[in-house]
This record gives C-alpha cells, structure tokens and sequence, in this order.
C-alpha cells in the first residue's frame, strides 16, 4: 500500500512539474536561466509553448522521476509520526525546482557525451559528401536569407535547408543526420548568444559560401557589447573552407568593418555599385517591385514579400545564387513565386480584417519596418507588441523609441511585457497616442478579448514580436 501512495505522489509531483520543466527546456537547459525564470515567478503556463517530448526531456523525466521517487521513499519509510510524513509531501511539492536542478546534474554528464557523438557523426556525413556547404548567420535576416535562397537554388539544385530555425549545434546535426540525403546544397542557419557560438557551428560544416546578413543589438545581454556580436558572426568567415567566398550585406559600419577584415575571396552586397544591389524601389502594402543589379547586370523584379528590409534580404539571396550558377530570368522567375517565411511579416487577409504576423522579429529595425509597411495601410490599425528583449542597458530607451513610432502609425496599441511597459507607453504617448489607446494583456486570453473589442471590419493588426 505504501509503495502505491508513493507511485501516486510521484506521479502528482510529474504533472505539477510540467510548467517548471518546460520552463527548463524553453531556457535551453540552463539552470541559471531556469532559476532565474523561477525567482521571478516567470514560468511558461498555458499551451503557447507546450513542451517538447524529445528524447532528451524523456530521459530527463526519467530521472527527475526517480529524484522524487528518493525524495518521498526514504522518510515514510523510516519516518514513523504520520504529520512528519506529510510535511515530507510538502516538501517535496516545494522544492520541485531543486529536484529539477539535482536530476539536470546527474544526467547531465550522460547528455553531454550523447550530444558529441551526435556531432561528431554529423561532422563525418557532412565531410564525406560532395556537397556545397552554405553557412548563414547574422542578428537578423538569416531565416528569410535562407528560406529564399533555398528557394532560389531549387531551379538548378536539389537543396537541404535547417527547418524553422533550427540554428544550433544540435539544431545543424539533427537536420544533417536525419534529412540530408543525396542532395546538392546544404544550407545551415547558424545562430548565436554567445562568443563562440558560430565557430562551434562552423566547425561542424566547414561552409563553403559564408553569409552575414547584419550585426546589431540583439541578445546584448550574453554579448555585452556590439563589437561581441560583430566578432562572434565573423567566426563563420575565420572557419570557411580553403579558397571559400563571404558575402557581407552592407548594412551598417559593423558590417563593412567585417568585410575589409576578411582576406579571402568576397562581395559586399547592397551598396550601389557593388556586386549586387536594388535600385528604383517600390514598396506597397501588398509587395515590393525593384530593379535588381547583379555584376552590372539588370532585370526588373517584383515581390509578394513586405519591407525594404527583404529588398535587401532577396539581393543578397540573389548574389549567392547567381554566383552557384542560378540565371538571371531563373532568379527573376523565382523571386516572383516567393512566399512569406510564416511569422516574419507574413500577410493574411480576411473579408473582415488584415492581419501582419510579424511574431517571429526580434529586432529593432525589423520592427520599424513593419511599422513602415503598417503604415501603408488605411482602417483602424492595432498593434500587439510586448516590445524588444535581451537588449541589455539600451532596453528602456529602444522600446521608448519604438513606442514612439508605435504611437505615429497606429490608433491602438496591446502591450504584452510587463518589463517594456513603461517605456512602450511613454514613446507611444509622447507621440500624440491617447493614454485610453493603450492596452495591457496579462495573458492570451485577455489579448483576445481586447482584439475582439477593438477589432473592426477592414481594420489592420500587427502582432510584433509577439511570441517571445
């Protein structure tokens, strides 16, 4: 009988753990960021993110399991007084996170071994193979850069692109181990939040083509600084193969910096005159129209895709598939057919309203630019927004300017962040927003409810980073 009301409170403590181990995965392992989501009471209820069953989070329950299962069998066994027994349920309840922690220590040294088996036999696939190998990192633009590119070389290529944005070494591996057969392109997406980060990814490729997309504020609470984060996206050009090209999208001093550091063969993209650039562009609420120049060769292009910003996205695109062999009218064919990446600035349109789904942008000038395209639009315009993150000493003053910009374009403003809050609200309404304009939702729910009340027929709304 004991034994069974042990199963059962172990079972309970499995069930009420299920926020604090999702916590756990959405903060990538990490204790630090694990107790720190904790101490704030910033854990992940709800089904937004629902937890991810791999193998790695079945192991880990596994031992979380038997943590508890040790927890709760050694005192009511050995402890005779029954309330001293309840109090050890309690107990147990309560320091679900320490368990969480002491199970993560144990196991992890078994997760670490299983990770460098993986990459080492992703590195060994991808080094016996005849493949082109193309690395992509930046702060931002690098899943839109990939996703076009893919689409780009499919004309001439069969192509193996990371899903979504899968963009860390076992993001890189799994795709390699699992989806690369006998493809002719690899293209991997190599994200970053610390130093070392790509070298790490680009070790495990060994690119042959190397893209930066930017360098800006993005994660400068692990960075620090910007000069981190411009030397941590030049490692993908310290570690591409022998006689490997660079493309560099000449957006910002960081980036030309970048460009004129690198030694070997590469092209600066989007500066006029350059290789590859856009001229005489056109930007609507239902795409983009430019003449693109590829080494001195023109061809007007048209676009679904929304912003200046995948003007410059498709350019860069453009140069790395014309140099792999891609023709102009392919590449002009191909630009034509481009979808929206979901998430990044993705149109949907209704009969009764417009909806921009910018969700997945984490960074100010994508932000801006959506607000650009926002713009463009009549009816009542709404935006959902918890503002930018992990910006670091410039957080309050980004998300006051952006706020501000907020309160220029748009006649509603949801805000989703209790950390931006403040400053969210004083851009918007330093720039003539009204105080009863402004919203604030504590959950998707509430967000929903506000939608459905502001919400009107041919109305516009923006969800701007909204997932984080």
């Amino acid at each position: 009988m004991i034994y069974l009301l042990i199963c059962a409170l172990v079972l309970l403590c499995l069930v009420l753990s299920y926020p604090l181990v999702k916590t756990y995965q959405l903060c990538g392992y990490k204790l630090v960021e694990f107790f720190s989501s904790v101490m704030t009471f910033n854990l992940s209820f709800g089904d937004k993110n629902k937890l991810a069953f791999t193998k790695r989070i079945i192991r880990f329950y596994v031992v979380l399991a038997a943590v508890v299962f040790a927890m709760l069998f050694l005192p009511i066994m050995f402890v005779l007084s029954p309330w001293l027994a309840a109090v050890d349920c309690v107990i147990a309840f309560l320091f679900l996170p320490f368990w969480i922690a002491i199970s993560h220590i144990i196991i992890l040294p078994v997760e670490i071994l299983i990770k460098k088996a993986y990459i080492l036999k992703a590195t060994k696939v991808l080094s016996q193979k005849e493949i082109v190998k193309i690395g992509i990192t930046g702060s931002y633009g690098k899943t839109s850069v990939k996703n076009i590119l893919k689409q780009l070389l499919e004309k001439k290529y069969k192509v193996c692109a990371t899903p979504k944005n899968f963009n860390t070494e076992m993001g890189v591996t799994l795709t390699v181990l699992r989806q690369l057969d006998d493809h002719d392109v690899f293209i991997a997406e190599m994200g970053a939040r610390k130093r070392k980060d790509i070298e790490k990814l680009a070790k495990i490729v060994r690119p042959d083509i190397g893209v930066i997309t930017s360098v800006g504020e993005c994660h400068l609470e692990t960075f620090k600084s910007i000069e981190n984060v411009a030397s941590t996206k030049f490692e993908l050009a310290q570690n591409i193969s022998t006689n490997g090209q660079m493309f560099f999208c000449a957006s910002g001093k960081e980036i030309k910096s970048l460009y004129e550091m690198h030694d070997g063969e590469k092209y600066l993209i989007g500066t006029a005159g350059g290789f590859a650039f856009a001229k005489d562009e056109k930007i609507t609420k239902d795409g983009c129209a430019f003449t693109l120049v590829l080494d001195e060769n023109e061809i007007e292009v048209q676009s679904q895709l929304l912003g200046k910003f995948n003007i410059e996205n498709i350019v860069l695109a453009s140069a790395v598939a014309y140099k792999m062999g891609i023709t102009l009218l392919d590449i002009k064919e191909s630009i034509s057919l481009l979808k929206p990446t979901p998430h990044r600035l993705q149109l949907i349109k209704s009969s009764y309203l417009t909806v921009l789904d910018d969700a997945y942008n984490s960074n100010e000038v994508g932000f801006s630019q959506a607000l650009d395209v926002l713009a463009k639009f009549e009816g009542r315009k709404i935006v959902v927004t918890p503002g930018m993150v992990e910006l670091g000493l410039n957080q309050h003053e980004v998300n006051f300017k952006l706020g501000g910009l907020i309160g220029d374009v748009s006649d509603y403003l949801i805000i989703m962040n209790q950390v931006n809050k403040n400053q969210l609200l004083a851009g918007a309404i330093s720039h003539g927003m009204k105080k009863e304009n402004i919203f604030f939702a504590q959950s998707r729910k509430e967000q929903s409810e506000l939608i459905k009340m502001l919400s009107c027929k041919d109305c516009v709304i923006l969800f701007e980073n909204d997932l984080p």
